[in-house]
């Protein structure tokens, strides 16, 4: 079997990419490394540097390697930081999937395996649930609903099989720790490992389901040798809920290093957010649950071997009206 995998130099897709090759499937991983790192790929996979938005290298690539499957997870996933990247953000979210799409059907793709989010929910849908209606509060799940309906749309019309999952604040090894704007538990992490304060908006009650990546991606790689996932959205990842203070709590004892919070202003964002697994429990049965500070404890051992990286500002901010001010700091 020959599959791609968008975003395999990337957090996720580097991890669903080890898996795959686990498998004995032959990979071929396409990143523009905006937010990824060349040494996260397998060395067993062959890597390809690109963007999902070159439509032209996309349809040569299609046409050479006649994929079986495609594994999606090349995206922007700054849900905070979406308001105000609105054109960045369909554009890499919506429009480069729609590239992948087209080649998909055209090139009789088996599968195609999409990693959106539960940031499609919005608020107020608690538990998260698969059935219910997506209302989503940012434009990064705006732009990931649209393409879970372009996938259903393109299954009905033209036979595209395909497995959505919803995953939520995933963490773990080969997390981009140096992006100041995502990821909570690597900007602790490398927030820790320079010294300064641990950034919390507003009074850190705010809670999640913090999931650990090695237990998610077994199940991403896998789904497509499993008949009962096919066409199905489905809920991904822990179900035990912390706030954020109790996470920076856990992080600096998984660190080993004292820190302090600097408390910031509410910024606009879902503050409870956990959803129902029952449907994946029954498609694959009841998954591997690390617990949070062993998840953390692996997690912080690859990052001190990694070391600090740099957090850089982004580049193409489209809109500064309420942008926190946070993030315009150097």
């Amino acid at each position: 079997m020959k599959s791609l995998v968008t975003g395999g130099a990337g957090f996720i897709g580097a991890h669903v990419t080890n898996e795959l090759i686990r498998m004995g499937h032959q990979v071929v991983v396409l990143d523009d490394l905006s937010g990824g790192f060349k040494e996260n790929v397998n060395p067993g996979a062959k890597f390809v540097e690109g963007s999902i938005l070159d439509n032209e290298l996309i349809q040569k690539l299609f046409a050479d390697e006649q994929f079986d499957y495609v594994y999606h997870l090349a995206a922007y996933a700054a849900e905070g930081l979406s308001h105000f990247i609105k054109r960045f953000n369909y554009t890499n979210n919506l429009i480069g999937s729609v590239n992948l799409i087209n080649e998909s059907i055209r090139n009789k793709v088996k599968c195609f395996v999409f990693t959106s989010s539960i940031a499609v929910y919005g608020k107020g849908q608690l538990p998260m649930r698969e059935e219910l209606v997506p209302t989503p509060e940012d434009p990064y799940g705006v732009a990931k609903y649209a393409v879970e309906l372009e996938l259903k749309v393109s299954h009905e019309m033209f036979g595209l099989d395909y497995v959505i999952f919803r995953p939520h604040n995933v963490y773990g090894e080969y997390q981009n720790i140096g992006d100041r704007y995502r990821n909570v538990v690597g900007i602790f992490m490398n927030q820790l490992m320079q010294g300064k304060q641990l950034s919390v908006f507003g009074d850190g009650m705010q809670t999640r389901a913090f999931s650990y990546i090695g237990d998610l991606a077994p199940h991403i790689a896998q789904c497509i040798n499993n008949p009962k996932a096919l066409n199905e959205v489905i809920n991904i990842g822990a179900d035990k809920n912390y706030t954020v203070l109790e996470l920076a709590t856990a992080v600096m004892n998984a660190m080993n290093i004292k820190g302090e919070l600097r408390r910031l202003p509410s910024r606009n964002e879902v503050l409870h957010a956990y959803s129902d697994h029952s449907k994946a429990y029954s498609i694959f049965g009841k998954a591997a649950d690390t617990d949070l500070n062993e998840g953390l404890k692996k997690m912080s051992e690859w990052a001190k071997a990694v070391g600090i990286r740099k957090s850089g500002k982004f580049e193409n901010i489209e809109l500064t009206e309420k942008l926190p001010s946070f993030w315009l700091e150097d």
